[in-house]
């Protein structure tokens, strides 16, 4: 029976992890439940570079430079490497609290706020903290039940917590945060270069074999070559707007240290105009923290195993051998930190057990006045 026990395979982590993620090859990937615009952006990104590849290339390759194919096969590889490895990887998950921490934070909090009178609102749950002489404010998240760290926030779609949170991306099937902002920037970044560069010698191609015959008479001699073409620009040019744009907007906010969230807040530029604690007022030294620093591992144990502790059977032998009155025995260990152990907990010197009868009260220790103070015990 123990070695059937013993062969069992715990489950994973990622198996009992909240939130609205799923994981593949054993946790290591981790994305969005909402996936359908990801394989979209796979989609328009191989099936753009594939016609590029099949009809411009060899063509420019001839009557230009070989390295124009080899140059776009560079970039195309980069740009999957970098989009897969902000879809696959964990932006910066926070770990929910566990129950009794999350009952010792509740109790923590109504010990501070007091009661509140009937009809009117608690006050919120905040809690301060100065960074570089600046106050900022933690938000206490009602899901995690954690006081969310700086710049971390709730998304509403992944439904967990991140740390340093940017936005939600349905383009690459994840959440944008900590962990892999960079690469989000890298996929932007080189994506738009990657479409200029298709979008510029396809134009390149058009005018070559239009040139000596003309474009009408090139479409006549060619037939299969131009709808390919015209395909690969019309996706190019709508493409190109909002790629060129969105990555112009996030160097934006790489220079000022700032996150899309913190902009469509307004928590730098509001009414009071408080300064970003997180900038250092150089755009070299920014870019360098965001793009360069370093990369800071997760916190989630999504590959480890689930350890279930065994219930230990009832012994007989220990029942009888144990204590036959079982009032007679109590904990002097206090239930939280900073509570004292009541005093009808603690041994009396004149008290005897053999003397004293459960239904007179112990004698008074020394030192003891005489009167008792009533113990009232704390509901949990």
């Amino acid at each position: 029976m123990s070695a059937v026990m013993v062969a069992r395979k715990a489950p994973r982590r990622w198996e009992k992890l909240p939130g609205k993620n799923t994981f593949c090859c054993d946790g290591r990937v981790m994305m969005a439940r909402q996936k359908g615009v990801f394989y979209l952006t796979l989609f328009l990104i191989v099936g753009t570079c594939s016609l590029f590849f099949a009809f411009e290339c060899p063509y420019l390759a001839v009557h230009l430079s070989p390295a124009i194919p080899v140059f776009a096969v560079v970039l195309f590889l980069f740009v999957m490497a970098m989009l897969l490895r902000t879809s696959f990887s964990d932006p910066g998950v926070l770990p929910r609290a566990l129950p009794a921490e999350a009952t010792f934070i509740e109790m923590e909090i109504e010990a501070a706020n007091g009661n509140v009178p009937a009809g009117q609102r608690p006050p919120p749950r905040i809690r301060n903290v100065q960074i570089n002489n600046q106050i900022v404010k933690l938000k206490y998240c009602y899901t995690c039940k954690i006081f969310r760290p700086p710049r971390a926030s709730h998304c509403g779609i992944c439904d967990n917590c991140v740390e340093r949170f940017d936005h939600h991306c349905p383009w690459v099937g994840n959440c944008v945060g900590k962990r892999n902002y960079r690469y989000f920037y890298l996929f932007t970044l080189s994506l738009s270069l990657l479409t200029i560069y298709i979008f510029t010698f396809d134009i390149v191609h058009v005018v070559l074999r239009s040139v000596d015959s003309g474009f009408v008479n090139t479409l006549k001699e060619t037939p299969g070559t131009y709808p390919p073409t015209v395909l690969e620009v019309l996706v190019c040019f709508f493409t190109l707007w909002s790629v060129v744009g969105l990555t112009g907007f996030h160097t934006y906010l790489i220079s000022l240290n700032q996150t899309t969230n913190e902009d469509i807040k307004g928590s730098w530029s509001g009414k009071n105009r408080v300064q970003n604690p997180y900038s250092h007022r150089n755009i070299i030294k920014n870019c360098c923290e965001v793009l360069c620093g370093p990369v800071y591992p997760s916190v989630l144990d999504r590959r480890g195993l689930m350890v279930e502790t065994p219930t230990p059977p009832i012994s007989t032998t220990a029942t009888k051998n144990s204590d036959p009155d079982p009032q007679n025995t109590k904990t002097t260990a206090p239930l939280i930190p900073n509570e004292h152990t009541p005093d009808d907990t603690k041994p009396s010197i004149a008290s005897s057990p053999e003397k004293s009868s459960p239904k007179e009260p112990p004698p008074p220790s020394l030192g003891d006045t005489g009167e008792t103070t009533p113990v009232k015990e704390k509901a949990f």
